[in-house]
């Protein structure tokens, strides 16, 4: 099968989206299958708004057409448009005017994170994330909490792709007493809406470690100048810092899903978080981990669980498994659709154009 992915989010960007997509296209690969991924790293790109780490892909209109229809041409099963930025809305409009059915996923609450950087109303941002992933055949999202949610406000065709976990490459390994403990550490992006200042801000007798980087890095390092602050791992590095902990803190309430806390319950640590979307999918509360409005009171609980529960948790999340699933939710495409000519008539959505 020749699975054609467009997506905003790829290397270099760090994040659980770009981790996720590179994932499943190495396990589809492994499996025989044939994937070719139109990204940002194929176009001009300019950094984001409030958020320099995330780049726009820029003048996509003629360049995206032409790789699309090469892509056709060359022949395709399945078409996935992974994310809602330029090359999404790009994609979205070749389809439809060649009248091809395709499938979206839906991996972040974008809406919310736009709504932490400019005063735009969530009813605004649902109505427009909508309309982007109202004419897909199927829309694929993290969690049950996030169906429930996208449910809710007028969203159809919604299926679950659950994520995944290297279960080799994170496990339990020997500490090597890296910071001073107990030890309560965070990976991921630094940014405004993951709510790192939560965390920091709560009590608790230890060590605060933040794993990773972002726009909000810098006046958090000056603001808690007590905690650790070590910029990116990744690979091995990741995981046995991983290991270092003695609590993971997922402090966000903006996640989907969160793949790090399956990692760090990979290596036997339990999670404190609050009980909202994506932790309340994840974690199994008083036994992988706890989840309460307090954070302090989630850390303080999770110290004392055992690690055994959560590695055994884990292991019942593969990213074969996730790939399989992923494979299972494609909308095989009509080969006649490709070989018809696009219909004129149809013309481009004002929102191509804008996004273009």
């Amino acid at each position: 099968m020749h699975v054609l992915i467009i997506t905003d989010a790829w290397s270099p960007q760090v994040n659980g989206v770009v981790r996720t997509l590179q994932t499943t296209t190495s396990q589809l690969a492994s499996l025989g299958h044939r994937v070719t991924v139109i990204g940002p790293d194929r176009f001009s790109t300019i950094p984001c708004p409030g958020y320099t780490e995330i780049r726009l892909s820029v003048n996509v209109t003629r360049r995206l057409r032409m790789m699309l229809d090469r892509a056709a041409r060359e022949g395709i099963d399945c078409v996935h448009i992974a994310t809602e930025g330029p090359l999404g809305w790009g994609a979205r409009a070749w389809c439809l005017k060649r009248k091809i059915a395709y499938t979206t996923s839906c991996h972040t609450r974008f809406p919310e994170y736009i709504r932490m950087r400019a005063p735009i109303p969530l009813r605004w941002s649902y109505a427009w994330l909508r309309r982007f992933h109202g004419a897909a055949t199927r829309t694929l999202v993290r969690s049950q909490s996030q169906l429930d949610e996208l449910s809710a406000r007028g969203f159809q065709h919604l299926a679950i792709w659950p994520g995944g976990v290297d279960t080799e490459l994170f496990r339990p390994r020997a500490k090597r007493h890296e910071f001073e403990g107990p030890v309560a550490m965070y990976v991921g992006r630094v940014a405004a809406e993951k709510s790192i200042e939560d965390f920091l801000a709560a009590p608790f007798a230890g060590s605060k470690v933040v794993v990773g980087d972002g726009p909000s890095r810098a006046r958090l390092q000056a603001q808690y100048p007590e905690a650790i602050f070590t910029g990116f791992r990744h690979g091995e590095s990741l995981a046995q810092t991983l290991n270092e902990a003695d609590v993971f803190v997922f402090p966000s309430q903006t996640d989907t899903l969160g793949l790090v806390m399956l990692e760090a319950m990979a290596c036997g640590v339990p999670v404190a978080a609050y009980p909202v979307c994506g932790p309340k999918d994840v974690v199994e509360n008083g036994k992988t981990g706890v989840l309460h409005h307090d954070l302090s009171v989630a850390m303080r609980g999770a110290l004392d669980l055992g690690g055994a529960a959560c590695r055994q948790y884990a292991e019942r999340f593969s990213w074969l498994a996730s790939s399989q699933r992923f494979l299972e939710l494609l909308q095989p495409l009509d080969a006649h659709a490709l070989m018809s000519p696009p219909d004129r008539r149809a013309g481009d959505s004002p929102a191509f154009r804008k996004a273009c």
